[in-house]
C-alpha cells in the first residue's frame, strides 16, 4: 500500500471567484441557532417559507403528469405544450415569439447560465447592474468572463445610469444584463431607461439579457416585456414559476430568444448546451403550461400583500436614525443603507446584527456594492406584524452600533 500523503487535493482556480452571499451567510446563522437563539431569515426570497402557497391547479397538473407516467426524460428544450405556453405569454407581453425559440430550464438560474456560457468566455465582458443579483457574477467567474458594472441610482429609485452604461461599452462587450423589476433593490425601471437600454443593445449589436422574473409582481400591475419596445432588437428574456407563481422549489423556468436572425447562432449554442444537461424537471413542465394559461387570481392577492409589506418596510427603515431606504415598487426586496462608522463594512454590520438580534440579512457587497457604502438587502415576505418587530430590533441595534456599543 502506498503511503498516504498529507497535501490537500486542489480545486480549479476559478472557484476562488465563485461566491453567492445569499447562501454563504447562512453558515453563520446556523451557529446562532445552534446556540439556542431564534433566527429571523430575511436573506432568501422564498415565499413558501413565509406561508404563501402554490396554487392548487398547478399542484394538480404535476400530480396528474406523474400519475400519467410523465416521469422520464423530457426533450432537452422542453415539452411542446410548455414552450407553446411560454410563446403565448411572450406575445401577450408584447414580445414576438415562436415555440422553436423557447427553451425550458431548471429555473431562471439555469437559463442565465446557459445564455452567458453560450455568449461569453475568457476576455469577454458583460455589462451588469450594481447592485446585482450575485448569480451573474458567479457564472461569469466560472466561465472566465469579466463582469463590468454599471451604476444604478438610489436617489432616483435605483434607476440605471444609461450614460454610464454607454461609457462602458467596448469591442469586448458581449451582452447587457437588465434586471427589471429588480432584485436586489425592488425597483422598476422607467420607460425612458428601458427604451435607452434596448437602443444601446440594438445600436451596438449585442444581446440584452432581460431578467423578468418579477414582471408580474410590480405593485401597479404586470410589467410589459422590454423586448416590446423594439421587436427587432436582440433580446433574450428569462422568467420562471418560482416567484409570481409561488413554486421556487420546482425549478421550472424558461428563456426565450428574440426573433431577429442575429440571435440564431446564440440560440443554437444554447440548445447545444441544453442537450448536454438532458432536460429540466419533466413533470413540472406540465404545471408551467397550466400556470401560464390558467387562473392567476393569486397574483392580485400576492401583489396587495407585498405592497403592504413594502410600505411598512419603507416607513420603518427610513425612521431609523442613520439609515435610508428607497421605496420598493416591485417584488419583495429592499436595499437600505446605514451610515457606517469609519473602518466598518457592510458585512461587519450584518454579522453584528445577526449575532445581537438573530435577524439575518445579506450585506450589500454580496451584490457588488462597495463594502464601505453600508448597503444590505432585506427580504420583506414576513407578515407586517413580524416585520414591525424585526425593524424595531434593527432600529435598537443600529442605534447601539452607530454609537460604537455593538
Amino acid at each position: 500500500m502506498l503511503p498516504r500523503t498529507s497535501s490537500a487535493i486542489p480545486v480549479a482556480p476559478r472557484i476562488a471567484g465563485f461566491s453567492y452571499a445569499i447562501r454563504n451567510i447562512v453558515a453563520e446563522a446556523r451557529k446562532i441557532e445552534a446556540a439556542g437563539r431564534k433566527v429571523r431569515y430575511l436573506n432568501i426570497g422564498d415565499p413558501i417559507i413565509f406561508g404563501f402557497r402554490t396554487p392548487p391547479h398547478m399542484i394538480a397538473a404535476v400530480e396528474r403528469a406523474m400519475r400519467d407516467g410523465d416521469n422520464g426524460y423530457a426533450p432537452s428544450v422542453g415539452i411542446l405544450k410548455a414552450r407553446e405556453a411560454v410563446t403565448a405569454e411572450c406575445i401577450q407581453r408584447g414580445m414576438p415569439m415562436t415555440p422553436d425559440r423557447v427553451v425550458i430550464t431548471s429555473g431562471t438560474s439555469e437559463g442565465i447560465e446557459l445564455a452567458l456560457t453560450a455568449l461569453a468566455g475568457p476576455g469577454d465582458e458583460v455589462l451588469i447592474p450594481v447592485p446585482t443579483y450575485p448569480l451573474y457574477t458567479a457564472v461569469l467567474a466560472k466561465i472566465g468572463a469579466k463582469a463590468v458594472f454599471y451604476r444604478t441610482d438610489e436617489k432616483r429609485g435605483w434607476q440605471p445610469d444609461v450614460e454610464h452604461v454607454r461609457s462602458l461599452i467596448t469591442r469586448s462587450t458581449r451582452a447587457l444584463v437588465v434586471i427589471d423589476p429588480n432584485n436586489p433593490t425592488g425597483a422598476t425601471y422607467s420607460i425612458e431607461a428601458r427604451t435607452a437600454l434596448v437602443d444601446l443593445a440594438e445600436r451596438h449589436n449585442f444581446p440584452l439579457l432581460a431578467d423578468e422574473v418579477y414582471a408580474d409582481l410590480a405593485f401597479d400591475g404586470p410589467v410589459p416585456a422590454i423586448a416590446a419596445l423594439n421587436e427587432d432588437a436582440p433580446v433574450i428574456t428569462f422568467s420562471s414559476l418560482s416567484k409570481a407563481y409561488l413554486a421556487p422549489g420546482w425549478r421550472s423556468g424558461w428563456l426565450a430568444v428574440g426573433k431577429t436572425d442575429r440571435l440564431d447562432d446564440v440560440l443554437g449554442g444554447i440548445k447545444k448546451l441544453a442537450d448536454g444537461r438532458l432536460c429540466s424537471t419533466g413533470p413540472m413542465e406540465h404545471a408551467l403550461a397550466e400556470a401560464l394559461t390558467g387562473d392567476r387570481s393569486h397574483q392580485h392577492t400576492f401583489r396587495l400583500a407585498l405592497r403592504e409589506r413594502a410600505d411598512v418596510t419603507w416607513e420603518l427603515l427610513n425612521a431609523i436614525d442613520g439609515m435610508t431606504c428607497a421605496r420598493p415598487t416591485a417584488a419583495f426586496y429592499a436595499m437600505p443603507r446605514v451610515d457606517l462608522p469609519p473602518g466598518k463594512t457592510d458585512e461587519d454590520y450584518v454579522l453584528a446584527l445577526l449575532r445581537a438580534t438573530g435577524v439575518l440579512c445579506v450585506y450589500g457587497s454580496g451584490f457588488a456594492t462597495a463594502p464601505g457604502d453600508g448597503y444590505f438587502r432585506v427580504v420583506f415576505l414576513a407578515s407586517p406584524a413580524e416585520l414591525r418587530e424585526i425593524y424595531q430590533l434593527i432600529a435598537e441595534f443600529t442605534r447601539e452600533f452607530l454609537a460604537g456599543n455593538a
